[in-house]
């Protein structure tokens, strides 16, 4: 899994951009099959095509293919292709950065019930990237994140209850960093830890 980190407070802040890819792609007989698939509209066949020139699994890594063959899995409402196409725009491979298209492809996946692509908005969002800067958007966001079982948008929900940014919270952030922390993310368990000593204190 690829993650972006950027810190923004110095206690713990965890907001990234975290792509995620999954495919049974990985031999050389499925570029055919998935070619032949794709040229026929089968948008599974295109996103599984994105997916090996993104990872180079049977194929010589080739991200301005892997941006051509998710942008038709897209257009065909793959989801899928669309979160991995705007984290491609966000990173700029295969493609120039534009946070723009990166946040458009993220508000399709993040409808389509991509949990990370909620995530990934949310954190556009916090930071200004390609947006204007609105908190009440990211908290938004980040809900939608962690209810889709994306820990990263449990702690960052957390974070904002205690930073300040929004209306301070404590027993909202522990709850949150407990529920990322269930999920099995390091980060919300050391979140939660931090929060509940504070709390004692």
């Amino acid at each position: 899994m690829k993650f972006f980190t950027i810190t923004v407070m110095t206690v713990f802040m965890f907001l990234g951009i975290v792509s995620v890819s999954v495919s049974y792609a990985d031999d050389k007989k499925s570029v055919a099959k998935y070619i032949k698939g794709c040229d026929k509209g089968d948008i599974n066949s295109c996103y599984e095509l994105g997916y090996m020139y993104d990872t180079g699994k049977g194929v010589t890594v080739d991200y301005k293919k892997a941006v051509n063959f998710y942008d038709k899995a897209c257009k065909g409402s793959h989801v899928g292709g669309c979160y991995n196409l705007g984290y491609m725009y966000a990173m700029g491979e295969g493609v120039e950065v534009d946070y723009k298209k990166a946040n458009t492809f993220y508000a399709k996946a993040c409808d389509g019930g991509v949990a990370t692509g909620c995530y990934n908005l949310g954190h556009s969002y916090y930071n200004g990237m390609g947006v204007p800067v609105d908190y009440k958007k990211t908290v938004k966001l980040f809900k939608q994140a962690c209810d889709g079982k994306e820990a990263n948008g449990c702690s960052n929900l957390a974070v904002m209850y205690i930073e300040g940014r929004i209306p301070t919270d404590h027993k909202k952030a522990l709850s949150l960093s407990k529920k990322g922390c269930d999920m099995g993310d390091k980060n919300s368990c050391d979140l939660h830890e931090y929060i509940s000593a504070e709390l004692k204190k």
